[in-house]
């Protein structure tokens, strides 16, 4: 920027469109008539592109898109449910509206079924719930990734209908 720029033969971008090609010297003169900062675009070009703007203006524009750009991501989130493989009916009836809500608001739900010292043997109960469940909200949302047992975990993950 400005006294910064060393090439020797730089090309020039006025604030009007027009292209120069002159010294560093005169394009920084230049600048100066306009009262506005020359600013290095394209270093690598043959000869160097500058162009003369506000550079303060310049900055403060673009940290704005950035912000409108971060305002308008959304984050998808993750939530988790958790059951055992004898959930009573009322329980897994209230898991399952936290879930509709979850999807509605557009997070993931990891549903997992946890397997206590003998419980492991009712891995059966625990699959069966974990395809109801997926029945019950398959208007919702879709599973990402399929039940699958690690350790003493059975889990599956729904991600939200767009």
């Amino acid at each position: 920027m400005n006294g910064e720029i060393t090439a020797p033969k730089v090309r020039v971008i006025k604030p009007n469109g027009e292209h120069v090609l002159t010294s560093s010297v005169e394009a920084l003169r230049l600048a100066e008539t306009f009262e506005l900062d020359l600013v290095e675009v394209a270093p690598n070009a043959e000869p160097p592109v500058c162009r003369i703007m506000d550079y303060g203006k310049f900055q403060f524009e673009k940290k704005k898109k950035e912000k409108e750009a971060r305002k308008k991501q959304h984050i998808v989130t993750l939530k988790e449910l958790r059951f055992r493989p004898h959930t009573d009916d009322h329980d897994y009836d209230f898991k399952v509206k936290h879930a509709r809500k979850f999807l509605e608001d557009g997070s993931k739900v990891k549903a997992t079924v946890q397997f206590r010292g003998r419980d492991i043997i009712y891995s059966q109960n625990g699959e069966d719930l974990l395809k109801r469940f997926t029945d019950d909200l398959d208007d919702l949302g879709k599973v990402e990734q399929k039940a699958t047992l690690e350790g003493k975990r059975m889990s599956l993950i729904l991600a939200p209908i767009k």
